[in-house]
């Protein structure tokens, strides 16, 4: 493939040109397993190109840790080789965070279970075989992207009720949500200390999405649980569930969640 700008022979597909500072692909879908992660390289609606990362679990059950962040590095270099605007991740969620971390690229978790589903019709224009993830995302390129806040984590907690269970961890669950690009405001709820106790400590999920993209966080924390309203920038259900498992995976990386 030759850079569309200027003609310059490119060393794999996609790859942005050092001759003319040209993007040859706007977006990277990365499909992750344990021991291999799939890229296919898009540029709007065409696949330019596919590449294959593996590594070599040192034991039978998963990668070191040593192991897995030299193999989520060599994942981060080669999106890096593209200079994506977006990339969108499925799949193993080691390696899938590991490598989330190691970029600073806008990033999007793709619902794995849009593997088990039937495709949604879309297809590459070029005609390439793609898989259900690639074309799940394919199938929603066009959809208006999520306005991103700027405001401070601090700054997007407010109303009438200004304490959170927990404790430190409550905090720490509520900072966690407040840090994503696409919240604009949480606004802690009341107290019920009916529940059931619980002994693993605080607990927190966001829950499903509304018809106005807005979500809820739930903390848990022994009998006491709390539902906090999070208000986003999603305009509907469907968007308001891309951002609802994107704080659910940012939860459980924070340890508030079980895996």
């Amino acid at each position: 493939m030759n850079c569309r700008r200027c003609g310059t022979p490119l060393r794999k597909p996609g790859d942005f040109c050092l001759t003319c500072n040209t993007a040859n692909a706007d977006a990277v879908v990365a499909e992750f397993e344990p021991d291999r992660a799939r890229l296919t390289v898009l540029d709007e609606d065409a696949v330019v190109g596919e590449t294959t990362v593996t590594t070599r679990p040192e034991s039978a059950e998963r990668l070191s840790e040593v192991q897995l962040r030299n193999f989520a590095g060599r994942v981060a270099d080669e999106i890096r080789r593209k200079r994506p605007d977006t990339v969108y991740a499925a799949g193993a969620r080691e390696p899938l965070r590991e490598t989330r971390a190691q970029l600073h690229h806008e990033f999007y978790r793709v619902p794995d279970a849009r593997r088990d589903s039937e495709g949604s019709g879309a297809s590459a224009p070029d005609d390439r075989d793609v898989t259900p993830i690639v074309e799940w995302v394919l199938d929603r390129r066009g959809d208006r992207a999520l306005d991103v806040v700027e405001t401070p984590p601090r700054e997007k907690i407010g109303g009438s009720h200004s304490t959170l269970i927990g404790d430190r961890k409550g905090r720490k669950a509520v900072g966690t949500v407040a840090d994503h690009p696409h919240v604009k405001k949480i606004v802690p709820g009341p107290i019920d200390a009916g529940g059931t106790g619980s002994r693993t400590g605080l607990r927190a999920k966001a829950t499903r999405a509304g018809t106005n993209g807005n979500v809820r966080l739930l903390l848990r924390d022994g009998s006491s649980v709390q539902e906090n309203r999070i208000v986003t920038t999603a305009m509907d259900r469907e968007t308001g569930e891309r951002v609802r498992a994107d704080l659910n995976e940012a939860l459980r990386d924070a340890g508030l969640q079980d895996e």
